[in-house]
């Protein structure tokens, strides 16, 4: 412990990023853990959409969509989420949503409009499009 003391007292501006990450680390796990948002992996995706008529909803740009999207998923693009035009989407509250794009970055910010409007059970697939593509499952074009 007397070693671990020293080391701080002699390395300051270490110590302080230590615990900065950390922090960071610790917010960022509770955050996702009280978030109202899933990440779900391919097979999960496939279970919802099987099972509980899960509905996909693909936020990429309409040229991405065009070359290639999950079958059966519907093509809504970002910013009218963000004007809350949920065309098509209106009778799926209750049903399970996964909001889709490229990698499973900007699906998040969608995924959290869904949520706000009202949407009950929102997921987000994690890695994206590219994630559902590494594990060759069947696309549409």
């Amino acid at each position: 412990m007397d070693q671990f003391l020293t080391f701080i007292a002699n390395n300051q501006l270490l110590a302080m990023l230590w615990l900065a990450i950390a922090t960071l680390l610790v917010v960022s796990i509770i955050k996702s853990k009280l978030s109202k948002i899933n990440e779900i992996n391919p097979h999960e995706l496939t279970l919802l959409v099987n099972r509980e008529n899960g509905v996909i909803v693909d936020i990429r740009n309409d040229g991405e969509f065009k070359k290639g999207h999950i079958i059966g998923s519907k093509s809504l693009a970002l910013d009218k989420i963000n004007e809350n035009n949920f065309q098509g989407l209106e009778n799926s509250k209750d049903k399970p949503i996964i909001v889709v794009c490229t990698a499973g970055i900007s699906a998040v910010k969608a995924a959290n409009a869904l949520a706000k409007a009202g949407f009950e059970k929102v997921s987000v697939l994690k890695g994206g499009f590219n994630a559902w593509q590494s594990a060759n499952l069947p696309i549409a074009k």
